[in-house]
């Protein structure tokens, strides 16, 4: 539960948005002009394991989230990797932060995958941990948030992409009406390459590392972006969305269009919610403005 000055705080940091129709004691999710906001605490609502553990000694704390995403996301050009910055933003106000900031001898080139289990990073029944700035995210299928919204029935909204794409489940119906119809799971189109890796650790490409992994197109359901285009529940009549699969790489690794600003990392934030109340966290540059 929040108590009055971050109550306080979340007042101020909406006030000058529209009337929120998606909001919680946690998290407010408005829309204005070209833009939706999400703004949240950070605190899942749903349950979480035990922080801190063994593996991961941080503690979840209130955080200071605040996000702007395009209400009519553009694919751009060309897909773009990104690098340690949140992929997107859950409807809980918990982001989508898929890539681990462990490397084979301190090389970038050699990224461990969270989900591997081959390192062991602590992480919960909800596929997430703890940073350790106190944020609660997600490097896979957020199992609690996934109960909370009834995702078994078929396809739900999960959440927003930095460019502002939707992020759904795997699991959609196929469209067929009648007796036929039925919800299938999208599959990536990422392998595991062959062989042994060179230029870097020993060993046989296994999925210890990101770089173990190659997209084959076709070989799936889903693009580069582990995406697709086709109906949702929002548009009928189809648009872009990623997809948080059940295989590698769970949360999307590629942006279709161009991630806000907003979703940049700005440095640590100012320790506890009181000080939040004299101004935002520092940036080390300032920040947008919605």
């Amino acid at each position: 539960m929040w108590n009055r000055c971050s109550l306080c705080f979340l007042a101020l940091a909406t006030a000058m948005l529209p009337e929120a129709h998606g909001q919680s004691e946690h998290v407010h999710i408005t829309e204005s002009g070209d833009y939706r906001y999400i703004v949240s605490d950070g605190i899942p609502t749903h349950a979480v394991g035990q922080f801190p553990n063994r593996r991961n000694p941080n503690t979840i704390r209130l955080q200071y989230h605040r996000y702007r995403v395009p209400l009519l996301p553009k694919a751009a050009d060309e897909s773009r990797p990104y690098f340690l910055i949140p992929f997107g933003i859950a409807l809980n106000g918990v982001p989508f932060d898929p890539g681990a900031a462990e490397f084979w001898n301190g090389d970038p080139n050699w990224q461990y995958e969270a989900l591997s289990g081959s390192l062991n990073l602590g992480l919960d029944f909800n596929n997430a941990h703890v940073q350790p700035t106190g944020a609660y995210h997600y490097h896979g299928t957020p199992i609690g948030l996934v109960d909370q919204l009834g995702v078994a029935k078929g396809m739900t909204l999960l959440g927003y992409a930095a460019d502002g794409f939707p992020i759904y489940n795997a699991r959609i119906a196929n469209y067929v009406k009648g007796p036929n119809e039925r919800v299938v799971s999208l599959r990536s189109s990422y392998r595991l390459k062959q062989g042994a890796r060179i230029n870097g650790p020993n060993g046989l490409h296994d999925g210890t590392f990101v770089q173990d992994y190659e997209y084959v197109a076709g070989s799936g359901d889903l693009d580069e972006c582990n995406g697709r285009f086709g109906p949702t529940p929002a548009r009928p009549e189809g648009e872009y969305y990623y997809v948080i699969s059940e295989d590698f790489p769970f949360i999307p690794r590629r942006f279709r269009g161009t991630p806000d600003p907003s979703f940049e990392r700005r440095g640590p934030p100012r320790s506890g919610w009181r000080r939040g109340l004299e101004g935002p966290p520092p940036h080390r540059r300032p920040p947008p403005r919605f």
